[in-house]
C-alpha cells in the first residue's frame, strides 16, 4: 500500500440512521479515527449490507478496505459514496485509483476533493502535496519504458538480498548491520557506498576508499543527500561513475523510489538524481537496483502487491538506450499491465533477447551456488588459529546445537532490527493517535533487541568453550 500521510478524517456531519446500536457505531467509528481500520470494518460491512445505498455506510466501508489492502473490494464502494459527494471519497478514491495505476482518474478525484476542502475553508497543504505525487504518477506513466523481465519470485523482505545472484565482478552489495542499511563494495574492494543512520534516525548514503589495510573514514554525500530523505541501497555501474540509489520524498511515485546520478570526478560531486520512472517505480516501495554487465542481467526490488514481510525481486534485461511505449497507440489498460508487471511474460516481445537473458541467469545462479557450497555456509571463529565454515566441523554434538541455536537468535535479531526500523519509519509520519498506539510496542521490540543481543553474546561464548574442551 501507497506509503501516504494519512488523513484524520471528519466524521461530524456524517449521521447514521437506523442498523447498529449507537454503542457499537460509537465504538466502530473510534477505531476507524484510531487507525484500527480491520476492527472497524465487519460493523460498517454489515451497516452497507442492510443499507446499500447510503453514501456514508459506503465510504465507511470502502475506506476501512482501502486500508487493509483490499484495493480493488474498495473502489466501488468509494465511487458510489463519492457520486454522493461525500467530501472524504474522492480523496480515498483518488488514492485507490492511483494504487492501482489509475492516475488521470486519481488526480480527477484529489482535485475534486481539495475544491470541497476550499469550500469548507479547511487547510488543502497535505492534499496538494499529495495531488503533486498523483500527477507525477500521470506524467510517468506516458513515459513506461520497454523493458524484458525475465523473472521474478517473492522472498522474504528481512533477507532479499540472498535472492541476488550477481557476478564478482559486478561488486558486492549485503546488509550492514545497522537496519535496513545496505553498502556496496566494488569489484577491486576498495571503493565503498554505504547508508548509514544519523541522529535523527534518517538514512544518508556516505563514501568510504580502503587505505592499505583499513577502510577510511565515511565521508558524507552532501549533493545527494540534499535531494530526498532515508537514502539507501546504493549500486554503482561498471563505468564507476552511474549510481543507482532508491529514495523517500522529492519526485517520487511511492514510498521508496529508484533514482539514477552520474559523478563528476571535476568538482567531486554529483549530477541532479533522475527518478528512473516505471516500470522500475510504482506507487509502491521499489528499491535495491543493480546492473551486472558481465552477465549482462539487472535486479530490483518491490513490495508492489505483496503481502506484509514479503517483496518480489525482478530480473530483466538491460537496455542499451531507453525506449518507452507510445503512450497513444498503446491501450491503457496493456500500458498498465507493461508499467505495473503484473504480467512478466507480456514484456517478452524481443524473444531472442528474452532467451539469451534466461540462459544468462541460469548460468549465474548455478554458479553462485557452485561458489557458495566450495566457500561454506558460513564463518564462525572459534579462536585465533580456528574457523569453521560448516557444521560438520563441530567436534562437539552439543556445539554444533549449540551453534544452530545461536544461527537462528542471530536470524530473529536481523529480523526484528529491521522490524523496529519500519515501525519508526512508520511512526514519524503517522498521527498522535496511531504515535500513542504504536509506542508500547516499539519499545517491547526495543527491549526484546537488547535483550536478544546479550543472550546471543553469551551464547557466542558457551559455543566457543564447548567446542574448545571437546578439542583439548
Amino acid at each position: 500500500m501507497m506509503k501516504n500521510k494519512t488523513y484524520i478524517l471528519t466524521l461530524s456531519g456524517l449521521l447514521l440512521a437506523g442498523g447498529l446500536s449507537a454503542q457499537t457505531l460509537s465504538e466502530a467509528q473510534k477505531m476507524f479515527l484510531n487507525g484500527e481500520f480491520a476492527q472497524a470494518k465487519p460493523v460498517f460491512q454489515r451497516l452497507v449490507k442492510q443499507s446499500p445505498s447510503n453514501a456514508n455506510y459506503n465510504f465507511w466501508y470502502g475506506a476501512c478496505c482501502y486500508e487493509t489492502g483490499e484495493l480493488q473490494e474498495s473502489i466501488p464502494y468509494l465511487e458510489k459514496s463519492a457520486a454522493r459527494k461525500v467530501i472524504n471519497a474522492y480523496l480515498y478514491l483518488g488514492k485507490a485509483y492511483y494504487d492501482t495505476y489509475r492516475f488521470d482518474e486519481a488526480v480527477d478525484n484529489l482535485e475534486e476533493h481539495i475544491s470541497w476542502l476550499e469550500k469548507k475553508k479547511r487547510d488543502t497543504a497535505e492534499a496538494e502535496e499529495l495531488l503533486e505525487k498523483f500527477r507525477i504518477g500521470s506524467r510517468m506513466f506516458r513515459g513506461v519504458e520497454k523493458v524484458a523481465v525475465i523473472d521474478s519470485f517473492v522472498v522474504d523482505k528481512t533477507d532479499f538480498l540472498q535472492a541476488y545472484k550477481l557476478s564478482p565482478q559486478a561488486g558486492e552489495i549485503k546488509f550492514t548491520g545497522e537496519g535496513t542499511c545496505t553498502s556496496f563494495t566494488n569489484e577491486m574492494g576498495d571503493k565503498m557506498l554505504l547508508a548509514k543512520e544519523n541522529e535523527e534516525g534518517q538514512t544518508q548514503l556516505y563514501a568510504q576508499s580502503m587505505l592499505i589495510d583499513h577502510w577510511g573514514d565515511p565521508e558524507r554525500l552532501n549533493s545527494l543527500n540534499e535531494t530526498g530523505t532515508n537514502l539507501n541501497y546504493p549500486f554503482v555501474d561498471s563505468d564507476g561513475i552511474t549510481v543507482y540509489y532508491a529514495a523517500q520524498g522529492g519526485d517520487n511515485l511511492g514510498g521508496y523510489d529508484i533514482f539514477v546520478t552520474r559523478y563528476d570526478s571535476e568538482d567531486n560531486t554529483y549530477l541532479r538524481p533522475d527518478n528512473i520512472g516505471m516500470p522500475f517505480n510504482s506507487p509502491y516501495n521499489d528499491y535495491m537496483y543493480a546492473i551486472d554487465d558481465f552477465n549482462n542481467l539487472g535486479w530490483f526490488a518491490s513490495d508492489r502487491f505483496q503481502p506484509e514481510g514479503k517483496v518480489c525481486i525482478y530480473v530483466f534485461a538491460p537496455n542499451d538506450s531507453k525506449e518507452v511505449y507510445d503512450y497513444d497507440l498503446t491501450g491503457e489498460e496493456q500500458l498498465t499491465t507493461y508499467a505495473s508487471l503484473k504480467n512478466i511474460q507480456a514484456t517478452w516481445g524481443n524473444a531472442d533477447k528474452v532467451r539469451l537473458a534466461k540462459q544468462q541467469l541460469a548460468k549465474a545462479m548455478y554458479q553462485q551456488q557452485h561458489e557458495q557450497k566450495a566457500k561454506g555456509d558460513f564463518t564462525f571463529i572459534i579462536n585465533d588459529g580456528i574457523t569453521y565454515h560448516v557444521l560438520d566441523d563441530f567436534q562437539s554434538k552439543e556445539a554444533r546445537k549449540l551453534y544452530q541455536e545461536l544461527s537462528q537468535k542471530q536470524k530473529d535479531l536481523e529480523a526484528m532490527k529491521r522490524s523496529l526500523n519500519e515501525q519508526r519509519d512508520t511512526y514519524a509520519s503517522a498521527q498522535k493517535s496511531r504515535k500513542d498506539s504504536m509506542t508500547p510496542a516499539i519499545l517491547d521490540q526495543e527491549k526484546r533487541i537488547q535483550e536478544l543481543y546479550k543472550e546471543i553474546e553469551k551464547l557466542t561464548f558457551e559455543v566457543r568453550n564447548t567446542e574448545l574442551k571437546a578439542r583439548s
